[in-house]
């Protein structure tokens, strides 16, 4: 564990820290050409080195640092400006898969699944339910109270809806399953301090009506799905 964590500071600084804008700007440009990429892909070998501090280590960690230098080639390769948010969520989790790799073969750590406790299978399910799968539930329960706008002009973020309901789940997913049930009421006040002046605004009561609905039917099923997982990984489902 403690490797991967020195490795893991090593990525987060020399890939955010210790990297100018002005390198970046030349890597996008440049692509391959760069002089800067593979400055890049040399300074994250030196600190993973520097932190290791394992002379066994050097070949693994020129392993990683010459997959750090490919991935990042292949994100400057594909990637558009539409696509630039995509890549580098892609380029972020390939370097961590790498890192995890490279950690489990110089521990010569090999995962047996079979021997995953069952619990883990629980909370994963609660996690993925929480997500699309609710946010489709509750849109087909209350759709048929959907009030018509008298506005046609929405100036609000696209799908902002759709990812506040998933994120304020699994906050108070997080909150049931660590048995902090006092910070529900204070994620419930700070989204109705911000909601307020909306519902204000709108002077609607219909859609008031709406938004209360859905909140609530939102908190209810992450309390409920919080709990369930909570007795089952107690009580050890087989």
């Amino acid at each position: 564990m403690i490797l991967f964590t020195k490795l893991l500071l090593a990525h987060l600084i020399g890939d955010f820290i210790l990297q100018p804008n002005k390198w970046v700007v030349d890597k996008e440009k440049k692509k391959e050409k760069s002089t800067y990429l593979y400055l890049h892909t040399a300074l994250h070998l030196v600190l993973m080195l520097l932190f290791v501090a394992e002379a066994d280590f050097i070949v693994y960690g020129i392993m990683l640092a010459v997959s750090h230098g490919i991935i990042d080639f292949l994100k400057l390769k594909f990637q558009k400006k539409k696509t630039k948010r995509i890549w580098f969520s892609i380029d972020q989790l390939l370097h961590l898969v790498m890192i995890f790799l490279i950690v489990l073969l110089y521990t010569n750590t090999s995962i047996d699944f079979q021997n995953i406790d069952n619990s883990i299978w629980i909370l994963i399910t609660g996690i993925i339910l929480l997500t699309k799968p609710t946010s489709i539930i509750i849109k087909n329960i209350i759709s048929i109270w959907t009030p018509e706008s008298k506005n046609k002009e929405d100036n609000s973020l696209q799908n902002a809806g759709n990812y506040i309901g998933v994120l304020e789940r699994l906050f108070v997913f997080c909150f049931i399953i660590t048995n902090h049930f006092e910070a529900i009421g204070f994620l419930l006040a700070a989204k109705s301090i911000f909601r307020f002046g909306d519902l204000k605004e709108a002077k609607d009561r219909k859609l008031t009506e709406y938004v209360l609905i859905g909140t609530l039917l939102s908190f209810g099923i992450a309390i409920l799905v919080g709990l369930l997982v909570e007795l089952g990984t107690r009580i050890g489902l087989n």
